[in-house]
């Protein structure tokens, strides 16, 4: 953890890592609460009727032991790949924390993947096993022919199309396991990146992976836990953001974590979710915050408690973070990272690390920069690419089957992020956009962040995002894509509205000279806006 020191400078001056010789992340958050409460309360399930079940420590023990089991006997040893294809519910946690101790490689994949998104992650992991349930049985045996590694599917609804029953297997298995003895460098989690060109590539974590997301989980947080924390997020458990900035820190430090599946994400069911079952803390991305902030305003409605909210994965910008002190009562902390190396910036309102547009300061023990394209420190104030130091215990290993793609996300000792940014004389880090996010227009270098930002502000829009579009003579010139809210109605009268909306409150040069008007924002599984398709629109 990090120190209870409420000042930056000195707080990352005291942090040290403290990384053990032999970890095992399934051990780490479940069997050591386990062994010491096991009625302690790990995992809420809530569902849509309002029923709310329980699980404690000790029963994810238990059925993680089982499970663990079960993998054993079907041949999955250490290094093997097991896949885990499951919205948010407690068989996600099991089933990671089984993986974990059974020494193997946790693939965690999101429900919305199609046939062709399956094929390519089982064909490219070579997944031994899946848990899933029948929705996903189903589409695997549509597949199954084409992935002779794949051994054995388990439904947790069940035996069907070629699945074995989850509960059925688990009930046969014996209930206790010793786990794996693990090193913090063994391989322990594979995350397969969005891939902006090319196929997605599996980001290949160790243990101490988990271990490297604390203090970027601690800070924004609030110094988290504090007594009566409970944690939540709307991210799904098949990625970093859910996962890794949620699910997985919140057990280690034995704090309730909320577990819910949304079919579509809604901002009544959100709000309140998080009054019932007294969320006090919330990994929320943008654009959620986004869709509770067009939602009628919570107070007099929802009896919100909570304490600490972070939001990561796009820029946030100002309308949000001033709605969130009016709406949920609390500062947004911002975060950044991504998949290969998460959780490496943040802001903490409570102790003055946050600043207007900016996405904070480096977490404690994360040694971040901005550089040129030769690899050099670029200067304050100066556009460059954000990177990363190694060694550092959150760093992915490597690229699964990719050991080119990986050499190339290293100058020296840096990892490159992609993504463009800048520093400014007090050290804070501002996010521009990825490197082909960044519009060139008229000689200058636009972030669509900023013009996103003053867009949502329009009282008639819900969502935005930008593009550059060709042009002969500007090179680019910025593209918005609007949806409105839902009492509003598309016209040009309109459009040009909110073009002058932008050239007043911002820059003739960055207002939108187009814009256009869509029924719904096309977004990645984790919520984030996909402007790759949006440039193709354009």
């Amino acid at each position: 953890m990090i120190p209870d020191i409420r000042d930056y400078d000195a707080l990352t001056r005291a942090f040290r890592w403290q990384v053990p010789a032999q970890y095992n992340i399934g051990v780490d958050v479940c069997d050591r609460w386990a062994l010491k409460d096991p009625r302690r309360l790990a995992i809420l399930h809530g569902h849509p009727d309002g029923r709310v079940d329980e699980l404690t420590f000790g029963g994810l023990k238990e059925t993680s032991d089982r499970l663990a089991n079960v993998l054993t006997a079907h041949g999955v040893t250490r290094g093997d790949r097991v896949a885990i294809l499951l919205p948010q519910m407690p068989e996600v946690a099991a089933g990671h924390v089984a993986i974990y101790k059974a020494g193997a490689v946790a693939l965690p994949l999101a429900v919305l993947f199609g046939v062709d998104a399956l094929k390519y992650r089982f064909e490219n992991s070579g997944a031994k096993v899946v848990v899933t349930n029948a929705a996903g049985a189903a589409k695997l045996a549509q597949i199954r022919d084409a992935l002779p590694d794949l051994k054995l599917v388990l439904s947790i609804d069940g035996p069907s199309d070629g699945a074995e029953g989850f509960h059925e297997s688990l009930a046969r298995a014996a209930s206790t396991f010793t786990p794996v003895a693990t090193s913090p460098d063994d391989p322990g989690l594979m995350i397969y990146t969005s891939g902006t060109t090319g196929q997605p590539k599996g980001a290949l974590h160790a243990h101490r992976v988990l271990l490297g997301h604390l203090p970027g989980t601690e800070m924004p947080h609030d110094f988290f836990p504090q007594p009566g924390d409970r944690f939540w997020t709307p991210a799904d458990w098949a990625w970093a953001g859910g996962l890794l900035d949620a699910m997985l820190p919140s057990l280690h430090h034995g704090v309730p974590i909320v577990a819910r599946k949304f079919d579509k994400f809604d901002p009544e069911d959100a709000f309140a979710l998080m009054a019932r079952l007294g969320v006090r803390n919330a990994f929320i991305p943008p654009t959620a915050l986004r869709m509770l902030r067009a939602a009628p305003h919570p107070k007099g409605r929802h009896a919100l408690n909570l304490r600490s909210v972070a939001s990561g994965g796009e820029t946030l910008g100002g309308e949000a973070m001033e709605w969130g002190r009016s709406a949920l009562g609390v500062d947004v902390n911002e975060i950044y990272g991504q998949t290969e190396c998460n959780l490496v910036l943040c802001s903490c309102a409570s102790i003055g690390v946050s600043r207007l547009g900016s996405m904070g300061k480096p977490a404690p023990g994360h040694v971040v920069g901005v550089l040129r394209a030769d690899g050099t420190p670029a200067a304050t104030g100066e556009i460059g690419q954000i990177a990363v130091k190694r060694p550092d215990p959150v760093m992915f290993i490597e690229y699964w089957k990719r050991p080119e793609a990986t050499r190339e996300k290293f100058i020296g000792d840096w990892m490159t992020t992609g993504d463009q940014g800048v520093i400014d004389d007090d050290g804070y880090f501002t996010f521009v956009g990825r490197d082909d996010d960044v519009i060139t227009s008229a000689g200058y270098r636009i972030g669509p962040g900023e013009i996103e930002d003053c867009l949502i502000g329009h009282p008639a829009v819900a969502l935005a995002a930008v593009v550059g579009k060709p042009d002969p003579v500007r090179t680019e010139v910025v593209k918005a894509f609007i949806v409105l809210k839902p009492d509003q109605k598309a016209s040009d009268a309109l459009a040009v509205e909110i073009q002058n909306f932008v050239r007043t409150r911002l820059s003739a040069h960055e207002y939108p000279r187009e814009v256009s008007f869509i029924d719904a924002m096309p977004m990645t599984t984790t919520g984030k806006i996909i402007r790759r398709a949006l440039r193709e629109q354009a």
